[in-house]
């Protein structure tokens, strides 16, 4: 949960105890990321202790104006921040830097729970369209990237905030761990409608090993349809977010 406090601070306390150790994850680790990242960041100024009040710890935080990208589209101009902005992440990550099960792994590890919910959505409707589940193919068979990289982790247009037209932070950090960067470079088809700004993306991004984007790709059609199945259960924000970004690796590049 985050509340506001005044006019440029919040105060961010996790919700439920399987949020305790994404909060203290933010607080560890944020401040070394946000000191090269060149996009503002929900930087801990205090850390709040667990007590009689509170029973787990929290944090008061920098707040970013705007509203998140699903409500707040970017000029084609913000493609080259954002491919900035990985670049500056996506460095060889510490020893100490935590893993995650699910985020940054092999998608053969999440091949097994894709296809069951390939099955759940296909039983109530076409959610997954042919050529996705082609890309989603593909990506399987791509090399797997070999580098352990710093990852937000949960890069997805909700946890993105714009203003104006521009890319004006990113929250929530609590996903950030070391793994394949291909997770992150979804976001590509997850935040830019635009075909011109994709192609952008890439291009400033830079060389990449092979396979990279393909993968990339697939970890865009496992998140479609993660949001498209929650957000036909009672999220419709969810839904019109699976279902641009399904189109979006469709249509390329």
């Amino acid at each position: 949960m985050t509340f506001r406090l005044g006019r440029h601070l919040a105060i961010r306390l996790p919700r439920r105890i399987v949020a305790v150790e994404l909060m203290r994850r933010e607080q560890e680790w944020l401040p070394e990321l946000a000191s090269r990242l060149p996009l503002p960041v929900p930087l801990p100024l205090r850390l709040g202790l667990s007590s009689t009040v509170f029973p787990w710890p929290w944090s008061v935080v920098k707040w970013i104006d705007g509203e998140t990208a699903d409500l707040s589209a970017f000029r084609d101009g913000e493609a080259e921040v954002f491919a900035g902005f990985l670049r500056a992440l996506h460095v060889e990550a510490p020893s100490a830097f935590p893993s995650n099960a699910v985020r940054g792994v092999p998608l053969a590890e999440r091949a097994a729970s894709f296809g069951a919910r390939v099955k759940r959505l296909a039983s109530t409707s076409d959610a997954m369209r042919p050529q996705a589940l082609e890309i989603w193919n593909l990506a399987l068979d791509a090399p797997q990237g070999a580098q352990r990289t710093c990852m937000y982790g949960d890069l997805h247009a909700r946890n993105v905030i714009g203003c104006d037209g521009a890319i004006a932070g990113l929250i929530d950090w609590g996903d950030t761990c070391a793994g394949d960067r291909a997770t992150d470079l979804a976001a590509v088809w997850m935040l830019f409608d635009s075909p011109t700004a994709r192609r952008r993306v890439i291009a400033a991004y830079g060389e990449v090993a092979d396979g990279t984007w393909q993968r990339a790709k697939g970890w865009a059609v496992l998140m479609s349809a993660v949001l498209v199945e929650s957000g036909r259960l009672d999220h419709a924000r969810h839904l019109r977010m699976g279902r641009d970004t399904q189109r979006r690796v469709i249509d390329g590049p």
